[in-house]
């Protein structure tokens, strides 16, 4: 890595606000002509981040977490109860990561039914048409990655149960006691009737979009992607412009309905028809059968039926329950959790991410992760710290054809107000009264 010349000090990082991808000055951004060396301050303001398209403008500084030495300068044998996290996205190891900078012995195991593997999830929508291999997707093992924090991994491994009174976990590879407990079990795809799990892509993760990937590499394929808010959007897009046929189909009028005003669900719309994206309105799937060893057949409730290849379901995402709700945790769309402390109902267990609940809305963006994993670690730690700050999050759709920030979380029945409508631009507002609840442009 270079050193600093310049004489204006350290590098610095820089966080996306959207979709957690830092930009590290000492290394740059070289697809977008910033080589390594480039100040943050020297880039133009009308760059954009590389993965999702928001401007310079959404990023704020960022402070990367170093791991505190263990007292005896190496991290010791896991024993002892410890801290326990279920989960190895994002919001796990960011909570690994956050407890280790702040004490390098205490004893961390991470649960996860998967490998394990850290990657940009955000990434998961938009790699097929830059030709992003799933090798290239992965930036670390999970066994890297534990080694490099001293954490004990146990991969493949599934929480079967919760007795929060005991303080033990309940896994397929045995019961594992915890002094702390950290749910950071994300959430997963909702399943609508009629679309059996066996010929439906459900992509929330690198497994899944793997395999989507190898279903798609002998060639261009007709794909029927059900469900038209931002996942199936950015996916339909991802698609057509990696060569594939694409047909787009939502149960209502326009897409990303209801978080779009009207002039921006057409102009989203409009712009993916461009790019030979069929949208099917009002259009409600009831069945999916084979009707041939490379053929699938969509039936919908309209009697009309689609032969396509391929069949990916992005209807939402719903969180995992069972063991949550038989544990005896507050639940309310997700793991109710306090908003400063994230701790849930029970006695030293905390959520965060995908899966935990803040008055009552699921916390499903990346941004607030980073600082949700800094003050669960200060708390179970019992270190001083100010406390998670919950922040409507910026919201980025993810599309080269349309691309749509929206700061704010627009209301149900806000009154949206435009302010610009042009070719190049459309720029709305909306308002409850005399609040300025979101700000749209596309």
């Amino acid at each position: 890595m270079i050193e600093p010349t310049d004489g204006r000090g350290a590098w610095l990082q820089f966080l996306c606000r959207a979709c957690g991808l830092i930009y590290d000055e000492a290394l740059g951004d070289e697809d977008s002509g910033l080589p390594p060396g480039t100040r943050f301050a020297d880039i133009s303001d009308d760059w954009v981040c590389p993965l999702c398209g928001v401007t310079k403008a959404d990023f704020e500084p960022y402070t990367p977490q170093q791991r505190a030495p263990a007292a005896s300068g190496t991290i010791p044998a896991q024993r002892g109860a410890g801290i326990v996290i279920v989960g190895a996205g994002l919001a796990g190891w960011s909570t690994a990561a956050a407890i280790r900078a702040l004490d390098g012995s205490v004893p961390i195991t991470m649960v996860t039914a998967c490998a394990g593997d850290v990657y940009n999830k955000p990434e998961l929508s938009v790699a097929l048409a830059r030709g992003v291999s799933p090798e290239a997707m992965r930036r670390e093992t999970g066994a890297a990655a534990a080694e490099r924090l001293g954490i004990r991994l146990r991969s493949e491994t599934v929480a079967v149960s919760l007795q929060p009174t005991r303080h033990v976990l309940r896994t397929s590879r045995g019961p594992l006691p915890y002094t702390n407990l950290v749910l950071a079990q994300g959430s997963r795809p909702a399943v609508l009737p009629g679309l059996p799990a066996d010929l439906c892509w459900r992509i929330n993760n690198l497994g899944a979009w793997t395999g989507l990937h190898r279903a798609l590499s002998s060639g261009p394929r007709s794909v029927a992607i059900v469900g038209a808010g931002m996942v199936g959007c950015e996916l339909a897009e991802d698609l057509a412009r990696a060569g594939h046929r694409v047909t787009l189909l939502s149960a209502t009028a326009r897409p990303l309905q209801p978080l779009l005003p009207t002039p921006a669900a057409q102009r989203l719309a409009g712009n993916l028809a461009t790019l030979g994206i069929e949208f099917r309105a009002n259009t409600v799937v009831t069945d999916v059968v084979r009707i041939a060893p490379d053929a699938l057949e969509l039936r919908t409730a309209d009697g009309a039926t689609l032969a396509v290849g391929v069949v990916v379901s992005a209807v939402g995402l719903v969180t995992e329950d069972r063991m949550v709700r038989s544990a005896g945790l507050d639940f309310r769309h997700g793991i109710v959790v306090d908003p400063t402390t994230l701790r849930t109902s029970a006695a030293d267990v905390y959520a965060l991410g995908d899966c935990a609940s803040i008055g009552g809305v699921a916390c499903r963006f990346i941004e607030p992760i980073a600082r949700q994993a800094e003050a669960i670690a200060h708390d179970l730690l019992g270190r001083t710290h100010a406390g998670y700050v919950h922040a409507a999050p910026v919201i980025r759709l993810k599309t080269k054809s349309t691309p749509l920030v929206i700061h704010g979380i627009p209301t149900p029945n806000g009154d949206w107000r435009t302010l610009e409508d042009t070719a190049e631009r459309l720029r709305m507002e909306q308002w409850d009264g005399n609040v300025l609840q979101a700000r749209l442009a596309a």
